[in-house]
């Protein structure tokens, strides 16, 4: 039980998941009858994770529940921390650098999941020699593409196609020094990782596998009926045992 400590971003409020999130967080809206939450941490432990550290605020209390109460199929060891209600994604990494004492630690948000290779990432990591390494994927558009030619006739469509541009899809790993880039008012997605990439220590691992966000209603209902299909590509722990992580 190995492989770095795993942080989850669990303290927002999934505004845009009002439908589902007015009474629970919107870390335990549910997949096929499980909070995403349970997926994130299982597509970490059955490639050999086993530490998780769970940044909770809104609603905190009902993840501490859970995570204390849930049966996990791997051995797991999970502690939450309350980050506050208000908390950017940022600071809530910063109040918990102290738990943070391992080096690299990985980082992700609770609401979206992948077939990701975590050994793939963390190899990567090891080679750039920066202080971060962030996934990033191509997700598909919410709307079909009308193909036009120079007169303006619509010649085809395409059924929501993959962007062309790559866009941050959680899953880092962050050396220790990373958290000297973060205040208690740090938004992780605005000035640290852009004052990273200046100075040229954030490497971008691309993922071309399937990822995606429980962002909206719509995408819960699109994650609940790939489950109920048999085919969600994220559950990895069905596919492989448990295995080192290839980060240790």
């Amino acid at each position: 039980m190995d492989g770095g400590t795993v942080a989850i971003l669990c303290g927002g409020r999934g505004t845009r998941l009002q439908e589902r999130t007015h009474a629970i967080p919107k870390a335990l809206v549910e997949i096929g009858g499980m909070p995403i939450l349970w997926h994130v941490v299982r597509i970490y432990a059955a490639q050999g994770f086993g530490r998780f550290l769970l940044l909770t605020g809104y609603l905190g209390e009902a993840i501490e529940e859970f995570a204390s109460t849930a049966g996990w199929a791997e051995p797991v060891e999970i502690e939450c921390l309350d980050t506050g209600v208000d908390t950017p994604t940022g600071g809530r990494i910063c109040l918990a650098a102290d738990r943070l004492d391992g080096t690299p630690f990985y980082l992700t948000y609770a609401d979206g999941v992948a077939d990701i290779d975590l050994a793939a990432l963390g190899a990567f990591h090891r080679t750039h020699g920066g202080l971060a390494t962030m996934t990033v994927v191509r997700p598909r558009t919410q709307f079909g593409i009308a193909q036009l030619d120079e007169d303006d006739r619509v010649l085809a469509f395409e059924e929501k196609p993959r962007l062309e541009r790559w866009v941050n899809g959680g899953f880092f790993i962050f050396e220790r020094d990373f958290l000297e880039y973060l205040e208690e008012d740090s938004i992780l997605e605005n000035a640290p990782l852009r004052r990273l990439a200046a100075e040229d220590e954030l490497h971008a691992f691309r993922h071309t596998g399937f990822w995606d966000c429980m962002d909206t209603y719509k995408d819960a209902v699109t994650l609940n009926d790939l489950w109920a299909a048999g085919q969600a590509p994220w559950a990895v722990w069905e596919r492989r045992p448990a295995a080192d992580a290839g980060a240790r």
